[in-house]
């Protein structure tokens, strides 16, 4: 049913959770899993401190789904990783689209009112604007979205 299935991470708690069902989709439908990091450039300024701030985000990028990698690698999944740079949402659907992506599974933060206004949701977008299927995971573990 599902080929290959990817997982967007930060590292987060709500990110673990969604690596955590994701692996298990890898297992169920003996799928390809992506771990996938991506470096918020639309975040910061031009400022000098910018190049800094990237380059610890990559860093944090590669601790995050290395992390991702050895979660599914003692379950026997065996995962591709990669950080990427720019808009999350569409550096997610852009990665769906270039990587022939059967199923994506994200974590989402639990924002609400006008937080979840003002500030906006990945997860969201990704529901919105995503070419395959969209399974969302609070921090809770609990999917929001049957696949």
């Amino acid at each position: 049913m599902y080929d290959t299935i990817l997982v967007a991470t930060d590292g987060s708690p709500s990110a673990t959770a969604a690596a955590d069902r994701a692996i298990d989709f890898a297992r169920t439908f003996d799928a390809g899993l992506h771990a996938l990091y991506v470096i918020d450039t639309m975040a910061y300024g031009a400022d000098v401190r910018s190049d800094l701030m990237t380059e610890a985000l990559g860093q944090q990028g590669e601790s995050a789904v290395e992390a991702v990698e050895l979660a599914a690698e003692e379950t026997g999944v065996a995962v591709t990783t990669a950080v990427t740079r720019g808009s999350p949402a569409q550096a997610i659907v852009d990665y769906v689209e270039d990587n022939d992506i059967d199923l994506v599974v994200v974590g989402t933060r639990g924002r609400r009112g006008l937080e979840r206004f003002l500030v906006g949701s990945v997860a969201e977008r990704v529901v919105r604007t995503s070419p395959a299927p969209v399974v969302t995971v609070p921090p809770d573990g609990a999917s929001t979205d049957d696949v």
